[in-house]
């Protein structure tokens, strides 16, 4: 079974040479992220995430529609915001966008507050939860009558329509009981951060008997980051040497910008810190140093080559469908996983 294979491009400002350490070259901007997404097509990848922020970096679909006629066959997995903007006009402006990629968008849904905004868990995915299925009505050709906590609308498609005349695959992730209740109910693709391998299979396990409750059916992806080298001691020095500068009070700092930095998934990230070992591994191959300066997806996937590739087989086995990989510089990693894994990985775009 073929899995699906995808990169990272850092537009929320999250590119280093040494982490924590701000390099001006590396900063979010078009010329920059743009460089990560060709070299990462280039590579072979099959999609590439595009994250959504406010404070840090660039706009993931303003960049997204500009770099889109570059790009030959690669999908772009842009990321959206729950609540940014008015339901109909996110319809109008992801089909546009699928239009200008001949038909190759998917779509991550965040649900997080807005800027200025703090908002309770519940009503925030009860929000999430009325903007994914007003979006896949009005992307699937359907008139909607929505009448929700959240949202009061009637209201047409837009004329304008993706390639497929339906809605983009919807990823979406979260760990909180109301975000798993959303997942079942309205994702294609439910993503999740690193975990240890008891904890992917308990989670797998979960999201596929809640999606079941639901008549419905979900695919796993997993997001993580990657450090492969040609041999086991030079990714372990690579690890050392990406830390090696950190100032733990500019890591605290770092995971506080981000909008998410209170939610479920970033607590389990830390608790994932902490049950590591002195070393920071907290099972063989999974590092969580990367997470003392990121409030996100904070471990990665550290070896040889045969080493990497194994340790994916092995989430293969426990079920994920799907992975987006990172890497620090990302341009860089990105060749070089391209380079070193990803020929002896059978992958391909996910079929929903």
């Amino acid at each position: 079974m073929s899995i699906e294979v995808s990169w990272f491009a850092a537009l929320c400002d999250d590119d280093y040479e040494f982490l924590g350490v701000p390099d001006p070259a590396l900063l979010s901007s078009f010329e920059h992220c743009g460089d990560i997404v060709r070299t990462a097509e280039a590579a072979g990848f099959d999609n590439i995430l595009l994250p959504s922020g406010y404070s840090l970096g660039i706009d993931a679909v303003s960049f997204a529609s500009v770099i889109a006629p570059s790009l030959d066959r690669m999908r772009l997995l842009v990321a959206v915001r729950c609540g940014e903007l008015w339901p109909p006009q996110l319809a109008r402006q992801l089909a546009t966008l699928d239009q200008v990629l001949g038909g190759r968008l998917t779509v991550n849904i965040i649900s997080s507050d807005r800027p200025g905004e703090s908002l309770a868990s519940e009503p925030r995915y009860q929000r999430t939860l009325e903007e994914m299925q007003i979006l896949r009505n009005l992307l699937d050709r359907r008139t909607v009558e929505h009448h929700g906590d959240t949202y009061e609308l009637d209201v047409e498609p837009p004329r304008t329509a993706t390639v497929s005349g339906t809605c983009p695959p919807l990823y979406f992730g979260g760990l909180s009981e109301h975000a798993r209740e959303v997942a079942a109910r309205e994702a294609d693709v439910y993503l999740m951060w690193p975990d240890t391998e008891p904890a992917v299979t308990e989670l797998v396990t979960d999201m596929r008997a809640r999606a079941e409750r639901h008549g419905r059916s979900l695919r796993f992806g997993y997001r993580v980051h990657v450090i492969v080298r040609e041999t086991e001691d030079e990714a372990l020095a690579a690890a050392a040497r990406l830390v090696s500068r950190l100032d733990d009070a500019v890591g605290d700092e770092i995971r506080s910008r981000s909008l998410d930095s209170a939610s479920a998934g970033v607590r389990r990230q830390a608790e994932l810190r902490d049950a590591s070992g002195g070393d920071g591994f907290v099972e063989p191959n999974l590092w969580t140093g990367i997470g003392r300066a990121r409030s996100g997806c904070g471990a990665a996937i550290v070896g040889d080559p045969d080493q990497v590739r194994a340790k994916i087989e092995r989430y293969v086995e426990l079920g994920i469908d799907a992975f987006i990989f990172s890497g620090y510089p990302h341009r860089d990693e990105a060749e070089r996983f391209g380079r070193l894994v990803l020929p002896h990985l059978d992958h391909a775009p996910l079929v929903i």
